[in-house]
């Protein structure tokens, strides 16, 4: 077999491993979302509630974390921190950037879900006395979170692509287990079409799910 052609024997030989990296792509894209959800959210209200200095700083932060490549802050977390006494193992590095890089999005989801509400239903429930608190937790958040579900699914699949760029600081995803196998083997072809194809399947698969539930939310609406 020449160097440019395909084995399937090889091919198939190198899938145990490429699911061993496809298992830690998916576990840091688990954490990472969640992640990214919840300090999205918290992002959202601060600059939503316009408290003084806080909500700018909020505001500057989305900013700041949208205009600036995500492996860079990969290398800043990885290789600056420890200098300065913050030390993270890789994976942990990893999951905090991906939550931190997709929760300056999340936050602008959720910002345009919550813009979305109809202003007679925080009218309407400032008049039958409810609080501001549950007003936002009883009335505006379930929906505005219902509403964006598939946006944030859409974010995650994005996230998932995205951890391709954990190689870079030596977790072994599903990337990285592709071109370690290339590279004991010297033969890239069939590993890295294989990762593609492994990456092609999931968020296929992950974008369809997306449809349907796309499909059923509207129909309730």
């Amino acid at each position: 077999m020449n160097s440019f052609g395909w084995d399937w024997s090889y091919a198939i030989s190198t899938l145990p491993d490429l699911f061993s990296g496809l298992k830690l792509t998916i576990i840091a894209t688990f954490f990472g979302s969640i992640l990214a959800v919840l300090i999205g959210l918290v992002l959202c209200l601060v600059r939503m509630a316009q408290i003084p200095v806080l909500s700018g700083l909020a505001s500057f932060w989305i900013q700041l974390i949208r205009g600036t490549p995500l492996l860079i802050q990969l290398y800043f977390i990885f290789y600056v921190l420890p200098g300065w006494g913050l030390s993270l193992a890789a994976f942990a590095t990893g999951v905090l950037a991906l939550g931190m890089y997709y929760a300056a999005y999340a936050a602008e989801i959720f910002r345009a879900g919550i813009e979305e509400i109809a202003p007679g239903q925080w009218e309407a429930s400032l008049t039958l006395g409810m609080p501001i608190p549950r007003v936002w937790t009883g009335v505006i958040l379930p929906q505005a979170i219902v509403a964006v579900i598939p946006v944030l699914a859409n974010m995650v699949i994005a996230m998932f692509k995205e951890t391709a760029l954990l190689s870079s600081i030596t977790i072994m995803e599903l990337l990285a287990q592709g071109k370690s196998v290339g590279s004991i083997h010297f033969r890239y072809v069939e590993p890295l079409t294989m990762v593609g194809v492994l990456y092609f399947i999931v968020s296929y698969t992950a974008a369809r799910m997306i449809r349907r539930l796309e499909g059923r939310h509207a129909i309730q609406n």
